[in-house]
């Protein structure tokens, strides 16, 4: 894992395994999603939800690869987080926190599981209620649905990052929503969540990104989250914050007895992996997690606002570039929509027509290991035109 060459050489889709261990990731994470929108139900709490995922996640990954002759590391690649109606992204709760879902809500899911360190991870918007979403919930759901699928036929090879970044911004306009910043889409290598290579949802003087072509053989977290509001989230309240992650490349001698408790433990069970702190004791937790963060040896995930009456959506997906074409593996059907905004604009139009295969011929082994995806691809196809038309289930 620490070996450049050794790391460089598996982190190819070329390897009909590394293809098999991504799509059985995704397999689980979309097995996952399914289970904790079925429980998004008024009074439902929040951390249950969250717990409930995860469990999900480590009980399946937990069953795979026991005979391996080396042990393979597999579970959580990032904890269940529930963000309702403003809150855009990152609240996963401790068991002390008492928010509950509510009839209405506008409830993002995002979640993600690795095996041997590849990774899968998807986020979904699901509104609360029976009957279609209509006013502007309906439009920011169809907006992030939209620029995500805009952005599946534009993260391929030869493509460049800075056209993706250009395309769903268009899209969310057409909705009169904005995309959110500070949002990055990454791409995933083996036991890395947030590679080098990313693409930028929204370009400002102060967050800028190095120019990256998409190449054969990567693997991407598309992530698209829209709002009603500004696109511009605060954070509120530190105190929010759960999840971390471990910065590998930092050092520093702890002077609290709790943190150094805490920092052996994270150290020990979540080396790489993005993890929350409702898996440590949570007392200790509070005490030494400040130092540790405090000190650099922690990446905190922050949980941001819009504001109070905003609708944030969000669609999150992983996409294998496959010599045969785009492979999205992650994603779940949304409810009905009915916007408020037609979409009428033909380079959007034009962008939804694009086909997410290939005339390229794979070769032998490459070929056969991007079939299993065709089914998705060819309805991501197939019913890209009903994104037009503001059909909610457009390829998602």
């Amino acid at each position: 894992m620490s070996d450049d060459d050794r790391e460089e050489k598996e982190l190819d889709l070329s390897s009909p395994e590394v293809v098999t261990k991504c799509k059985s990731a995704a397999d689980i994470v979309n097995k996952a999603l399914q289970l904790v929108i079925s429980e998004c139900k008024p009074k439902a709490k929040v951390w249950e939800l969250c717990e409930k995922g995860d469990a999900f996640i480590k009980e399946q990954t937990g069953n795979m690869y026991k005979s391996a002759k080396k042990k393979i590391e597999k579970g959580v690649a990032f904890p269940t987080c529930i963000s309702v109606n403003n809150t855009v992204c990152h609240f996963s709760p401790l068991a002390s926190d008492e928010t509950v879902l509510e009839e209405g809500d506008v409830v993002k899911i995002d979640l993600g599981c690795h095996i041997d360190g590849f990774i899968a991870v998807v986020a979904h918007t699901h509104v609360i209620q029976d009957g279609p979403v209509t006013g502007r919930k309906a439009d920011v759901i169809a907006a992030a649905n939209t620029a995500a699928e805009v952005a599946l036929r534009l993260v391929r090879p030869g493509k460049k990052n800075k056209d993706v970044t250009e395309a769903i911004q268009k899209v969310a306009a057409a909705y009169d929503c904005k995309i959110v910043e500070g949002v990055l889409s990454h791409q995933l290598k083996q036991f890395v969540i947030d590679g080098n290579k990313v693409v930028l949802s929204v370009s400002t003087p102060e967050v800028r990104v190095d120019d990256a072509e998409f190449e054969e053989n990567e693997v991407y977290a598309v992530d698209i989250v829209a709002s009603t509001g500004e696109g511009k989230p605060k954070l509120l309240d530190e105190k929010q914050t759960t999840i971390y992650k471990r910065a590998v490349d930092k050092n520093y001698h702890l002077k609290m007895k709790a943190s150094r408790f805490i920092f052996s433990e994270i150290s020990q069970n979540f080396p790489i992996m993005p993890f929350t702190a409702r898996w440590l004791e949570e007392k200790r937790a509070r005490l030494g997690l400040v130092e540790c963060v405090n000190h650099d040896l922690l990446q905190p995930y922050p949980v941001l606002h819009e504001k109070s009456g905003d609708f944030v959506a969000h669609i999150k997906f992983t996409v294998l570039l496959m010599p045969n074409g785009s492979d999205r593996v992650t994603f779940h059907p949304l409810q009905e929509l009915q916007p408020t905004k037609a979409l009428d604009d033909p380079e959007i139009k034009a962008w939804l027509a694009l086909g997410t295969k290939t005339k390229k011929k794979g070769g032998g082994k490459k070929k056969k290991a991007g079939k299993k995806g065709d089914k998705p691809e060819e309805a991501v196809e197939s019913e890209s035109a009903d994104v037009t038309l503001n059909d909610a289930e457009a390829g998602d």
